[in-house]
């Protein structure tokens, strides 16, 4: 399957740059075939197109194909973070993995940030950003542009 092409000629039909578009692979999915993954995947960052590895951690984990794999950031599995909190161990495996990915030059996203408290170490280990329902929960995007104007003064308080 050519999906750098797929991917250029929806760009393209839809008006969009490739900085328009963020793609995510699951660890699991570029580690079945990993040659082919790292082929691809490199084309497609050579678009421009962001790639982030999500679920880090939950999977193979392997540090060998993430120094391999043409990747712009990976997403610390919500497992590790769900407790981040109230577990040393998960805070251990989280400050570690987003020195990893610092050190990899990738910006590091938590998956599952459910509370302050967690956001609050997150920011103390540097973590770039951050994903989960203490943030909100799936909305329509008929709704989005309401929540964004809510919610605007939160985001530039915390930045």
């Amino acid at each position: 399957m050519d999906l750098p092409g797929l991917m250029a000629r929806e760009l393209d039909r839809h008006g969009l740059t490739a900085s328009d578009l963020a793609v995510e692979v699951t660890e699991s999915s570029a580690m079945e075939n990993p040659s082919c993954a790292i082929e691809q995947l490199a084309a497609i960052q050579a678009m421009g197109i962001r790639i982030a590895i999500d679920d880090y951690g939950a999977g193979y984990s392997s540090l060998a194909y993430i120094k391999r794999l043409p990747v712009d950031e990976i997403k610390i599995d919500k497992m590790f973070v769900m407790d981040l909190a109230t577990n040393e161990n998960d805070e251990v495996i989280v400050r570690t993995t987003i020195e990893l990915g610092h050190n990899l030059g990738l910006k590091v996203t938590a998956e599952g940030v459910e509370n302050e408290e967690s956001l609050a170490k997150l920011r103390h280990f540097g973590c770039d950003f951050g994903q989960g329902y203490f943030f909100s929960r799936p909305i329509p995007v008929d709704q989005l542009e309401k929540w964004l104007r809510e919610k605007r003064e939160f985001f530039r308080r915390d930045a």
